[in-house]
């Protein structure tokens, strides 16, 4: 329960980030039902131009990263964005999910949030885990959850050790992350070079986490690896970008811009390297909420959310998808005439339980010991 890093900030960013802590703590409950969050709330247009936003679906995944940021609020402040409901009552319905759930990604997310809750049941959490963390490919997002959720329950065993050395094994060779760890079908070959900003900071975040708790050498030296890569790649306004190169660590394709990373996903990684003795991306934090302080019309308070991207107008993912190719044929060719033909124009205007929950997390837990 701290506040220490929106103390890093300047002050107009305090009074920034205090005020979307506020609105994440408001904006949960209309995506709470039945002991779990939706998918999304997505925004509807009114006819006199405002806007609402409808509920669709369940989201198991969302839930746990949920209750991994309202843990870090103080116990009044946790039932306010619950509804009521307890932090307990929210992790308990989510081991209790654990059965059906078939992904190591999602049942990681549940052991963090049951060990840093303190829920009885987190060896069962563990068991679930280790029945389904078993193939020779993972998502390099799934794989740094895997070792996030396994720091977070103290577990020092051979399932840590496997977790870190796939993690550390994922940057051999690369400057990033690509998009899956190990041999597999999970990702086809054109795109094989490919990671996107999630594979980046979960990763990032997972091993400052590990350095701070074990003091591993190797997992600070990964992490200030790709910390330095993301950071030296971040745009002019303080764009998190896209997809990257994992070879090189250029910039594939910029778009979208997601809010999640300039206020949350960005800083919670580079907030936990500081946290855990790295170096402090103060100035690239600050600099990734200003682009979001300078769209105001992405912050909704009335709705209590934020809009969720800034994109292309392209059709089905036209850009990513050809400078994937061209990458992958001679690194660097990024074809810029595709900037001129598809400039980012559109706004996706949904918003996800994860994105207020990150936005708790980032700004409001710790790692390590700091002064």
């Amino acid at each position: 329960m701290t506040d220490h890093r929106i103390a890093l900030l300047s002050s107009g960013h305090q009074d920034f980030v205090t005020g979307m802590v506020d609105l994440s703590v408001r904006g949960l409950p209309p995506g709470y039902a039945g002991g779990e969050f939706v998918f999304t709330r997505r925004g509807r247009q009114n006819a006199d131009g405002t806007w609402t936003a409808v509920p669709e679906g369940r989201s198991i995944r969302y839930s746990a990263i949920v209750a991994l940021g309202v843990g870090a609020l103080t116990e009044q402040r946790q039932r306010a964005a619950l509804a009521g409901d307890s932090l307990l009552d929210l992790v308990g319905n989510l081991v209790k999910r654990l059965p059906e759930v078939t992904g190591a990604g999602d049942a990681a997310l549940i052991c963090w949030a049951a060990a840093e809750a303190g829920h009885a049941d987190l060896d069962l959490a563990l068991s679930r885990l280790a029945e389904l963390d078993t193939g020779a490919q993972i998502y390099t997002v799934e794989a740094a959850w895997v070792l996030a959720a396994l720091v977070a329950a103290g577990v020092t065993d051979g399932r840590a050790e496997r977790a870190r050395e796939r993690l550390l094994a994922g940057l051999a060779g690369n400057r990033l992350y690509p998009h899956a760890l190990g041999k597999g079908p999970l990702v086809p070959r054109y795109r094989a070079h490919v990671g996107c900003f999630a594979d980046q900071v979960y990763p990032l975040q997972a091993l400052a986490r590990l350095h701070a708790a074990t003091g591993d050498a190797a997992a600070l030296r990964a992490a200030e690896q790709v910390a330095e890569g993301i950071c030296r790649a971040q745009g002019p306004q303080g764009e998190w970008w896209w997809h990257y190169d994992a070879r090189t660590g250029s910039v594939i394709e910029g778009y979208p811009v997601y809010s999640v990373h300039q206020l949350s996903m960005g800083p919670m990684a580079l907030l936990d390297l500081a946290d855990a003795g790295g170096t402090a991306y103060v100035a690239e934090i600050s600099k990734g909420l200003d682009w979001m302080i300078e769209r105001p019309a992405f912050v909704l308070e009335e709705l209590a959310l934020t809009w969720r991207k800034e994109a292309r107008a392209d059709p089905r993912k036209l850009v990513r998808g050809v400078r994937a190719v061209a990458t992958g044929v001679h690194q660097g060719m990024r074809l810029g005439v595709l900037d001129r033909i598809y400039p980012p124009v559109a706004v996706d205007r949904e918003c996800r339980p994860y994105e207020l929950g990150w936005l708790l997390y980032a700004w409001l837990s710790t790692c390590g010991q700091t002064s």
